[in-house]
């Protein structure tokens, strides 16, 4: 007897009556939203449509067929291909994972702390990054890509070890995480200012021009090894995502599904703070793309969690390869445009909540 797979709309409803997809196989199911997968193919068409364009213009400029002729054909004009792969391939690549990391860290705060607030570059794991990289380029006096990267990392994993001692009481309360990790985040910000108005004016704008966040002048060296730390770290969020699924519904009922409640939300935020630093240690510390782009996945799915990593993912990294993008055409550092955007997400936010609505 052989198995038979099927793909069919289910007849039954779920998460408020939306329709799911049933893919069947040898005694096993695996039910996904039909919705969710409209939403991410319409995100990977206009980030392929995005990627092209950005391939494709600047000083030298190319067709989509000359832009797709370079990436696919070895035979393809010389210069294309020099320009849109040796180039400009790395920093796309480089912006597309970048937002991929940072959307998947927001979401996984957001769900540890139930609030669309609760992003990394709020509660303060991103200002951790920053200051250990600013550690190493003011007072260790090395601008060595994997001595800053080094850095970064280890002063987000410090940071988050100090918000998680400070902010656990008998339990790790959502709210006193923000609080805890906004003071955090304050006090290191301005630690790293004092460092900045310590050292001379030529080392305080190498600095400042790196907390910027920007894209520039990076290539496949680079991004062969921040993309197989994402690839791990990505594995690694899909697994601690049904564990904070359950605990949206509330500790007791997690812990009556068999969820070690403590112990997911501290893998959790190994993990968000992992992705968070990764980024950092790239290209700078890039602001408000883990803030906007799981709601704004959320609210594209219609899901009842912001803990969908595919969507988000993909929400992200659209996001800022459109930002920078942007931030070629003018000239400025991608971390200026997305917080110029950020802010103003940042600002309706607030005010939606402040008035009693649905944020």
């Amino acid at each position: 007897m052989t198995s038979r797979t099927t793909l069919l709309p289910a007849p039954d409803r779920v998460d408020f009556g939306r329709t799911v997809w049933t893919w069947r196989r040898a005694g096993t199911a695996l039910r996904v939203d039909r919705r969710s997968v409209l939403v991410c193919a319409a995100l990977a068409v206009v980030l392929s449509a995005l990627a092209v364009l950005t391939l494709g213009t600047g000083s030298f400029s190319f067709t989509p067929a000359q832009v797709l002729s370079a990436l696919f054909d070895p035979d393809a004009d010389s210069r294309a291909r020099l320009v849109v792969v040796n180039w400009r391939l790395p920093r796309l690549l480089f912006a597309i994972v970048c937002g991929a990391a940072l959307a998947i860290s927001g979401a996984l705060f957001q769900s540890l702390t139930k609030n669309p607030l609760g992003s990394p570059d709020v509660i303060g794991f991103a200002s951790g990054s920053y200051a250990g990289a600013s550690v190493v380029m003011l007072l260790l006096g090395t601008a060595d890509y994997l001595a800053v990267a080094s850095g970064s990392l280890i002063g987000g994993a410090l940071t988050a070890f100090l918000v998680y001692l400070l902010a656990y009481r008998n339990g790790l309360a959502p709210f006193r995480l923000i609080i805890v990790g906004i003071a955090v985040g304050a006090f290191l910000s301005s630690l790293t200012s004092m460092m900045l108005l310590s050292v001379s004016p030529q080392q305080a704008m190498l600095a400042a021009t790196w907390g910027a966040g920007s894209l520039s002048g990076l290539g496949f060296e680079q991004l062969r090894a921040t993309a197989v730390v994402f690839v791990v770290l990505l594995i690694c969020s899909a697994a601690v995502v049904r564990p904070l699924v359950h605990l949206e519904l509330g500790d007791d009922a997690a812990v009556a599904l068999g969820i070690r409640a403590q112990r997911a939300r501290l893998a959790a935020t190994l993990v968000g703070v992992a992705l968070t630093a990764l980024v950092t240690a790239a290209v700078g510390p890039i602001s408000f793309i883990a803030l906007a782009a799981p709601q704004i996945a959320q609210r594209l799915t219609r899901a009842s969690t912001t803990v969908r990593i595919v969507p988000a993912a993909l929400t992200g990294a659209v996001i800022l390869v459109g930002a920078d993008f942007v931030a070629q055409r003018v000239d400025l550092p991608v971390g200026v445009v997305t917080v110029c955007v950020g802010g103003a997400y940042l600002a309706w936010l607030l005010a939606r909540r402040y008035t009693g609505r649905r944020a």
